[in-house]
């Protein structure tokens, strides 16, 4: 018997009802909420042309080509469409570091995607932060102000974000948030009505990744500690569940299983293990790895559940909270992590087309129809011809993660020409900034929006003076306690060994300049981009400013290098050895 039948009947009838079976007094069932969670879109407008890696039933391991906003959006309406309440929620890095069509265009249409998706809430991460406090203000606020050398609004009045970023661990200079912290939801009404509180925030280090004239009076506080101080007054405004997106994560074992946890390492870990237990969910991103963790498997006293979508909207997570609402509690949660299947690509190792072992989505025909004209627009910068190139310049040399593989290579190769009229005697690639393999046409053309594919930052070139101790530090800053590792791509006449077994301070050897090996006294001659040189991504040695000569563009370096010998070969040769 329902409530709304007893509101009509008499009193008499009401008292027989109490003579009846406990039906009535038996507690409500629990309210089902849904979670869609992405993380690290990064302007992904159209397809990125990446796999996911999925078992194949077989013993063995299928790509299956992945993303493009069109397509998320259509396999987003398929998660919701699974719940009668649901939030969409996104765990930072949604713009910069972007495809041509939305970084050239100061990531507008990106925004205008996630508000027709219907996205309720985004953690700032650190690549929010690439163009400056200002410039993120105006993607939450709008307008056509000008922040940056690129003129906005130049398709579309910009009407900001239709979501609410979230910024709990960073502070303005009066101690305030920049953002708001937390956000709340609710589903229902009356007895069964619940809330879910979100938490929103960015790794502690953002600082060291981006440039120090963007984030100046901004301070970036430890990650646990304000997850933990928003929380009461979560609880306090009615939160019933409370989940938490932090632009921080970790990484599982090389067994691709999107929706595994095997051998789960990383930089969230700390965190998590400082956590308030009334923390219930977890979505996390920055590695651009996909997983989904149990952690009270780790710490009973802190079952968490702690996802991740990977990179570039090729997944979604699909997040089930049950919600009792008479205790106010979350009591079961479970989650997995959906292929977005678009459409098939040729990948640096062949073709990659389309698999049955999970759906494929079509695109959705008004997210479409929205980004054409950025798309079209973009094709002018895009489709230019710069050169022809040997064959494919993968973005990892096989069975690598973090060593640049033959396209850092040629980047730094790239920059070394480009800069050896300010003395540059070596030049050095970071692997997190080449964000795609270049994929040169059958007939080995290469086009701008391909080289702009896999440097999509326009970092200036620095040359600077270093000592050869003092390169041979920065070097051994590939192993920095505060980061995942990750191996500087040399250019050529330049190579060093590694040993990850040797002693912190010594894991780096043998390194030899045009066959010679490097003086401890010497002084080099150095060129990476403006990010690196000013001790991004932890490589602080670099940050020295000694002599310091500015020069060209990443870009259009890597342009230039491809334009002055037609087919630019591929250096193939192993610059870094050991490991």
């Amino acid at each position: 018997m329902t409530p709304r039948i007893l509101s009509t009947l008499s009193v008499p009838l009401l008292l027989s009802a109490c003579a009846a079976p406990m039906a009535s007094r038996q507690p409500p069932e629990p309210v089902t909420v849904g979670i869609v969670a992405i993380n690290d879109f990064h302007g992904a407008l159209e397809p990125p042309k990446q796999s996911v890696f999925m078992p194949d039933g077989k013993g063995g391991y299928v790509g299956v080509p992945a993303g493009g906003a069109a397509w998320l959006a259509s396999a987003i309406d398929s998660v919701r469409a699974r719940y009668r309440y649901s939030a969409t929620v996104s765990a930072g890095d949604m713009i910069s570091a972007s495809q041509i069509a939305s970084s050239i265009y100061l990531d507008e249409p990106t925004i205008g995607v996630m508000n027709r998706i219907g996205v309720d809430f985004n953690a700032v991460g650190n690549h929010e932060f690439d163009r400056g406090r200002d410039e993120l203000l105006r993607m939450q606020n709008g307008g056509c102000v000008q922040f940056t050398t690129r003129k906005p609004c130049q398709l579309e009045a910009f009407k900001g974000a239709g979501f609410r970023y979230l910024a709990a661990s960073t502070t303005k200079e009066d101690g305030t948030t920049l953002f708001p912290a937390t956000g709340l939801k609710s589903f229902g009404e009356g007895k069964r009505k619940v809330t879910v509180g979100f938490i929103g925030l960015t790794l502690k280090g953002t600082p060291e990744l981006v440039s120090p004239e963007g984030i100046k009076g901004l301070t970036f506080g430890d990650e646990a500690q304000a997850i933990n101080a928003a929380l009461p007054g979560l609880k306090a405004a009615g939160a019933d569940a409370v989940v938490v997106l932090i632009h921080q994560g970790g990484k599982t074992a090389d067994t691709p299983n999107p929706s595994g946890c095997d051998n789960f390492k990383g930089e969230i870990t700390p965190i998590l293990d400082r956590l308030d237990p009334g923390v219930d969910v977890v979505v996390s991103g920055h590695t651009h790895w996909a997983y989904v963790c149990n952690y009270a498997a780790t710490d009973p006293a802190r079952p968490i559940l702690l996802t991740s979508a990977g990179v570039y909207g090729e997944l979604v997570t699909d997040i089930t909270l049950e919600i009792d609402p008479a205790t106010k509690r979350v009591v079961s949660k479970r989650a997995a992590n959906v292929v977005v299947q678009s459409q098939p690509y040729v990948a640096s190792r062949g073709p990659v087309p389309n698999n049955d072992i999970v759906p494929t989505f079509q695109p959705r025909a008004d997210i479409q129809a929205y980004i054409a004209p950025y798309v079209e627009a973009a094709r002018e910068f895009a489709d230019r011809p710069i050169g022809k190139l040997s064959g494919p310049a993968a973005r990892r040399a096989p069975g690598d993660i973090d060593y640049g593989g033959p396209l850092g290579n040629l980047i730094a190769d790239a920059q070394l020409a480009a800069t050896t009229g300010a003395g540059a005697q070596i030049a050095f690639m970071n692997p997190f900034g080449i964000r795609a393999s270049l994929v040169p046409a059958a007939d080995g053309s290469v086009t701008f929006g391909m080289i702009y594919a896999t440097q999509p930052f326009n970092n200036q070139l620095i040359t600077l003076t270093l000592t050869g101790a003092e390169l041979k530090a920065a070097l051994e800053q590939s192993f920095a306690d505060s980061g995942p590792e990750q191996f500087l791509s040399p250019s050529a006449g330049f190579s060093y060994q590694v040993n990850r077994a040797a002693p912190a301070g010594a894991r780096i050897s043998a390194m030899v300049l045009g066959g010679k090996p490097i003086d401890p006294a010497g002084r080099y001659r150095v060129t990476a981009s403006e990010f690196l040189a000013k001790g991004g991504d932890g490589f602080t040695e670099l940050a020295q400013q000694r002599e310091a000569v500015v020069g060209a563009r990443d870009i259009d370096a890597l342009e230039a290098w491809l334009k002055a010998v037609p087919p630019r070969r591929v250096p193939e040769e192993s610059r870094v050895t050991g490991r």
